[in-house]
């Protein structure tokens, strides 16, 4: 005869089944909101995604504090941008986890810049020149077209990563693409009057949203990249652009401002606030609301009455 305990105990198993979930969730460590973004848009319910930046922070310049650490630890798959975009960071984040699956080199590290074609690739390397990267401008997620790339290679290592969910991560991703080339086709009819203009960027960020939308940089705020803006180099851009007037200057929302303000009233010419990243803006809240964003701010300003 069974006893109240084992009664107990078999009354309770199913209980103990409901409560837990169906399946673990693939932990997912995104360096940057875009790929944070991207990775759920992929995974769905499958991934339980974390990310180490916010679009109002400057990826560049980022601590690897003990509560990222304890992510990196934890994590299935580490999502970066790579091209050295976070060499003064994630080396060390990863390092200090100890988690031997997201090491470079392993299937549970995703480099997204390794999937697309690099612009700005320096001919020598010369750190006097500023932070300019071996492997070429980092920034890729400024372009469309290279999400789209970044996608499909990143739904193939989810497959990899988690193969008893392959099918579901297969079929979340081709539905992605097929959404994001009716959205690319729209965004790029949608900033056909902006084609040839010429524009002044704050940070040299820009370079893959202006391969996209043929734009031509005209000038840029930093004397080199990531060394702020001083006065007499202002009026040097300032004197260039009475030369070479451009339509608009923009600044990626992590930026303080106030250069690319000043260059704006002296220049009159208007300054753009580019979310850069997924929650830049109020609108770009997910990865489509970024370009749907990007562009109208933009062409708000871009586009001559």
């Amino acid at each position: 005869m069974m006893n109240r305990k084992s009664l107990l105990a078999l009354l309770a198993a199913p209980l103990v089944l409901l409560s837990g979930p169906a399946h673990a969730s693939l932990r997912v460590f995104a360096c940057e909101p875009e790929w944070g973004a991207l990775a759920q848009e992929l995974g769905a319910s499958l991934v339980d995604v974390s990310v180490a930046t916010s679009a109002l922070q400057d990826p560049h310049q980022i601590q690897a504090k003990p509560s990222l650490i304890a992510r990196a630890r934890n994590a299935d798959l580490v999502v970066c941008t790579g091209a050295e975009l976070e060499i003064g960071w994630l080396p060390v984040l990863l390092q200090q986890s100890g988690n031997a699956k997201v090491q470079a080199g392993q299937p549970g590290n995703f480099a997204a810049a390794d999937y697309v074609r690099k612009l700005d690739v320096p001919t020598q390397l010369d750190r006097s020149q500023g932070d300019v990267h071996a492997a070429g401008n980092p920034h890729i997620q400024t372009d469309p077209r290279n999400i789209a790339l970044v996608a499909a290679a990143l739904g193939a290592r989810l497959q990899l990563v988690d193969p008893a969910h392959a099918s579901e991560y297969a079929k979340n991703q081709a539905g992605f693409a097929q959404r994001w080339q009716q959205a690319i086709a729209r965004w790029t009819a949608q900033a056909g009057p902006l084609k040839g203009a010429a524009v002044v960027s704050q940070h040299k960020a820009f370079v893959y949203l202006y391969d996209w939308l043929g734009l031509k940089e005209v000038a840029v705020l930093e004397p080199k990249p990531g060394v702020e803006p001083t006065a007499s180099h202002l009026q040097e851009v300032l004197s260039t652009l009475k030369g070479a007037p451009a339509r608009m200057v923009l600044y990626s929302a992590y930026q303080d401002p106030r250069a690319s303000e000043w260059l704006g009233k002296n220049a009159a010419i208007p300054v753009v606030k580019i979310p850069f990243t997924v929650g830049g803006t109020d609108g770009a809240k997910d990865l489509f609301g970024l370009f749907d964003d990007t562009l109208a701010r933009m062409l708000a300003a871009g586009v001559k009455p």
